[in-house]
């Protein structure tokens, strides 16, 4: 199982220089054993609303939720006091400790 990180995602998605890695790795792992977190869903639509690209977001809504089965992961409150350590311990920004504390909550590798 692996919890791809917010630009992994953007990676592809805008065509950036390593897109081409990223598909081949999306072509090989079935949907079914990719998760995302909420956190990173949410940013990738700011993100694409910033750069007033909702129809690709909606289109990857579709890919990835409705047509695939990535799985969507999101902590819950007493997970949080989890975040702050690990924010504190390893001198990590939010988005990071989230996605940390979800992996280990879950027992999922990370790609970033």
């Amino acid at each position: 199982m692996y919890l791809l990180d917010t630009n992994i995602w953007l990676e592809r998605m805008l065509d950036q220089e390593k897109s081409e890695e990223v598909g081949r790795f999306l072509d090989t792992i079935p949907s079914s054993q990719l998760y995302m977190t909420d956190f990173s869903l949410h940013s990738i639509g700011v993100i694409l609303h910033r750069l007033h690209k909702q129809t690709a977001f909606l289109i990857f809504i579709q890919d990835a939720f409705m047509d695939g089965a990535v799985g969507l992961v999101s902590l819950e409150p007493e997970n949080m006091e989890r975040l702050v350590a690990v924010i504190d311990h390893f001198g990590l920004d939010f988005d990071d400790a989230y996605q940390y504390v979800v992996a280990e909550t879950y027992d999922i590798t990370i790609i970033r």
